[in-house]
């Protein structure tokens, strides 16, 4: 298990290095992180194959774009604890016999998780959310039409848009990409932007779960003020002015422990 950890907190290193640099340096890393350059080239060939870099001779380029998010399969390494932990707390909320729809992103996946053996009706807005519930002997599957975004496996485009507002929901999970008083909950997508909108006007209540980073950014998108918000699901590493300005709001904040 301490392999793992060293192994994600390495590519987690790495992100951060190609988020101020270009490039990388094989050699570099290795002393860096005190690996052979043999496991530097497997982390690099990983991240390649998600799209965060190019490999050249010697290192890799930085693909990241300043103004988009992670890669998914990046991102679902990033706080895994925090976010499983949020997924449960998420899910302990919502009753047995609810309507919801379940936003797309790697904590809405871990309340998918936490829901799986739940007696519920649900509208994934996710591929992997689809797939882990398709088992689930209790909950109702309800898929929603539209395109699948790439890389991400969300639904997206008119016919989602379409299909949120023809139901009515009980809760809506919804996940963002930042998250704070001034600028409220935000997105990188456009096209998510208005899927999660929907997904908001649909349902009388709306649970935000997402991890306390995301008090630290704003994406290019904006979803809704945190007026709009119910519930805050995140961890403890919340900032206080942030939870302060959210319960003044009249927002609920749980911190899962």
């Amino acid at each position: 298990m301490s392999c793992l950890y060293e192994h994600v907190d390495r590519l987690r290193a790495i992100m951060n290095a190609l988020r101020t640099n270009d490039s990388v340096s094989v050699a570099e890393l290795a002393a860096e992180h005190g690996v052979s350059e043999m496991t530097i080239r497997r982390d690099l060939d990983e991240l390649a194959q998600q799209g965060v870099v190019r490999r050249v001779r010697g290192g890799a380029l930085s693909l990241l774009l300043r103004g988009e998010e992670p890669p998914f399969g990046v991102r679902e390494r990033e706080a895994v604890e925090a976010k499983h932990r949020i997924g449960a707390e998420a899910a302990a909320l919502i009753a047995d016999g609810e309507a919801v729809v379940l936003d797309g992103g790697t904590t809405a996946l871990e309340v998918a998780r936490a829901l799986h053996d739940r007696r519920l009706t649900v509208l994934p807005l996710a591929l992997q959310s689809v797939s882990l519930l398709a088992s689930a002997p209790r909950v109702r599957l309800v898929l929603p039409g539209g395109e699948v975004r790439q890389g991400e496996l969300n639904f997206m485009g008119p016919l989602t848009e379409n299909s949120l507002k023809a139901l009515r929901f009980d809760t809506a999970v919804i996940g963002c990409c930042g998250l704070s008083a001034e600028h409220g909950l935000t997105a990188h997508d456009l096209p998510e932007v208005a899927v999660k909108q929907a997904a908001i006007a649909s349902a009388r209540r709306v649970i935000v779960a997402c991890d306390s980073g995301k008090f630290t950014r704003t994406a290019f998108g904006a979803v809704c003020p945190i007026s709009r918000l119910d519930v805050v699901v995140t961890d403890s590493g919340i900032p206080g002015e942030e939870r302060d300005a959210l319960m003044a709001a009249g927002v609920t904040v749980r911190e899962a422990g």
